[in-house]
């Protein structure tokens, strides 16, 4: 007597697209990466419905250019990126304002609904130099969270925007404990999280649970998974990130960890409509790498019912 295999789940909340982070590219201009028609072109063909504008100035900044070609390849934009050091106070306002009032309103004028937010290196990611001291202070802690919610207020104020926080390797907000902390002080109704499967287990967290604990609070994926074995060897090495991604910590799924099924299943469980958006950091990277992955890694979350 056979057994049935269990069906596949319907994984109908998630919106799955890919990014230009997929495709090698970390910077608005660099010899290494692919040219932004490639990038469209090929996040395309992969089978992606969504994307993100990547570091600004990458993709075209004239909205009208870029929403011609992104409509005619079928993509729709969801979210900007941003980097930020809000820790450092009131100091640092304006010109964190003017960097992420760019990005908005090119987001915005594409039709997203996301700004992910990053905090700044604690670290240089190539040279591995300290840029600032690892841990925050009580007082940075105070800057962060409220500037990470006046941020929150005036995105959504002037631009309709919502901020998604993403906690990232090398910098503060990191490991299960910072995270935790980052949530605890901020309001949820104006701070959310972009959890990043790769990142968190990266830095020893465990996506699943977090949903769970915090489902209220997740308000955007990045899927990524990381080989465990290079990840070991950068843990007993204390690599920076950058080389860390050159080494190959961040890899194609499945074969890395964590597991997507049990996060992507969670996350439906939220009940709520959420961007799951492929970055499998790998700059730099050979131009004709990254389109085979990225089919292959959309066939396999479709594997998965998303």
């Amino acid at each position: 007597m056979s057994v049935p295999r269990p069906a596949t789940p319907v994984l109908d909340r998630l919106r799955v697209g890919s990014a230009p982070d997929s495709w090698g590219v970390w910077f608005p201009e660099d010899e290494q990466q692919v040219p932004w028609r490639r990038f469209l072109d090929e996040v395309a063909e992969a089978g992606y419905e969504w994307i993100e504008l990547g570091p600004y100035g990458y993709l075209p900044t004239d909205a009208g250019v870029l929403r011609e070609e992104t409509a005619r390849r079928g993509l729709k934009v969801s979210a900007g990126t941003v980097f930020t050091s809000l820790h450092h106070g009131p100091a640092v306002w304006e010109a964190t304002w003017e960097q992420v009032a760019r990005v908005a309103a090119l987001a915005g004028a594409l039709d997203a609904s996301h700004l992910v937010v990053i905090p700044s290196f604690w670290r240089d990611d190539k040279t591995a130099k300290e840029l600032e001291p690892r841990r925050l202070s009580a007082e940075q802690w105070r800057h962060q969270a409220a500037g990470m919610e006046r941020l929150a207020r005036r995105v959504r104020e002037e631009y309709g925007l919502g901020i998604v926080v993403h906690p990232h390797a090398d910098t503060h907000i990191d490991t299960e404990e910072n995270v935790v902390r980052f949530l605890d002080a901020t309001d949820g109704e104006l701070v959310k999280l972009c959890l990043d499967t790769g990142h968190y287990a990266y830095c020893g967290g465990d996506s699943v649970e977090l949903i769970r604990r915090y489902g209220e609070r997740i308000g955007y994926l990045h899927l990524k998974q990381v080989d465990p074995d290079i990840l070991a060897d950068v843990r007993a090495k204390g690599t920076p990130f950058g080389p860390a991604v050159r080494q190959g910590v961040m890899c194609e799924p499945p074969r890395g960890v964590p597991e997507l099924p049990p996060v992507l299943e969670a996350a439906q469980e939220l009940g709520v409509d959420l961007f799951a958006i492929v970055e499998q950091d790998m700059y730099p990277c050979p131009p004709d790498q990254p389109f085979p992955i990225a089919e292959r890694t959309r066939r396999f979350l479709r594997s998965c019912g998303a």
